[in-house]
Parts: structure tokens; C-alpha cells; sequence
């Protein structure tokens, strides 16, 4: 299992245990972090499963797709780290990774 570190906008950290293969937005969904709504269901075609990707995990984690990056135009307080977390699948070495929620969605 690898263990995703979902800190909120007020700095607590949930930890949750994911199978790799999975997305960060499934894991939050199964888990039921707050902050996540998903309301596409995680098809890319909202902004509701935004987070911030730790400074320290976004080379690991990787860049936006073109899809994501216009659908991230929809999302609140986007900023250089944001990603999708329907789009960031859980590898191995994603082991410890580290996003955080805005303070809300758009």
C-alpha cells in the first residue's frame, strides 16, 4: 500500500493507505477526505478534485496534461503546483506524497 498525505487549507494532515493504481482522487473519495468533491467522478471534466502537489513530489508527480490545464482554468486559486488528482495515478513511488486542498473548490 502507499501511504498519500492529504493535508486541508487549516494544516491537518489526513494519511490514508492506497493501492497503486488508483488515483489521488479515488483515494480521497474511498476515504472520505474532506475538501474533494469529484463531482465529475474523476473523467477530467471539472475542477473539484483540485489540490496542490508539494514542492518536494511535483517531479515525481509530473505536469499537466493540455485536458488538465484547461480544465484547471475552471478551478479556485490555482497556482504553478496545482494538478487533478483524478489525473495523478498512484505509482510506488509515490509512497509519502503529499498534496493539499484549497480552501474550497470552484
Amino acid at each position: 500500500m502507499v501511504k498519500i498525505n492529504f493535508r486541508d487549507s487549516k494544516g491537518e494532515t489526513r494519511t490514508v493507505d492506497v493501492e497503486a493504481g488508483a488515483t489521488v482522487m479515488e483515494a480521497a473519495i474511498r476515504n472520505a477526505v474532506p475538501g474533494i468533491e469529484a463531482e465529475c467522478g474523476g473523467a477530467c471534466a471539472c475542477a473539484t478534485c483540485h489540490v496542490y502537489v508539494d514542492d518536494a513530489w511535483r517531479e515525481k508527480v509530473g505536469n499537466p496534461t493540455p485536458m488538465e490545464e484547461d480544465m484547471l482554468d475552471f478551478g479556485y486559486d490555482v497556482r504553478p503546483n496545482s494538478r487533478l488528482s483524478c489525473q495523478i495515478k498512484v505509482t510506488e513511488e509515490l509512497d509519502g506524497l503529499i498534496v493539499s486542498t484549497p480552501e474550497r473548490q470552484a
